[in-house]
């Protein structure tokens, strides 16, 4: 079992900045691969950004420019630096980690809620 802990969320102004943390803990595999999702009300659950433990990153073309991803490998832990950010990001953000060959190991955080509004 895998258990993800998210941290760093709440409420900010347009075009202010936010740092989620996500750690996780327990059997813990490589490879895998840490990324941050979010969810708007009604809308799909979408990747915001993702890291595998070789460094590999990956953003939405949305945030590339304005959110930085990384992780310390050695505390399994995750980091989601947001920088400028709008209003229509408002969501709850998720940790995910994804482990094995082709990812067969999956398991998601509880979310934290980002809100930017002023």
């Amino acid at each position: 079992q895998v258990q993800l802990v998210e941290s760093g969320g709440g409420l900010v102004q347009p075009g202010g900045s936010l740092r989620l943390s996500c750690a996780a803990s327990g059997s813990i595999l490589s490879p895998n691969v840490m990324g941050w999702y979010r969810q708007a009300p009604g809308d799909r659950r979408e990747l915001v950004a993702r890291i595998t433990d070789g460094g590999v990153i990956n953003y939405a073309d949305s945030v590339k420019g304005r959110f930085t991803i990384s992780r310390v490998n050695a505390k399994n832990t995750v980091y989601l630096q947001m920088n400028s950010l709008k209003p229509e990001e408002t969501a709850v953000y998720y940790c995910n980690i994804k482990m094995g060959w082709g990812w067969p190991y999956d398991y998601w955080g509880q979310g934290t809620q980002v809100t930017v509004s002023s």
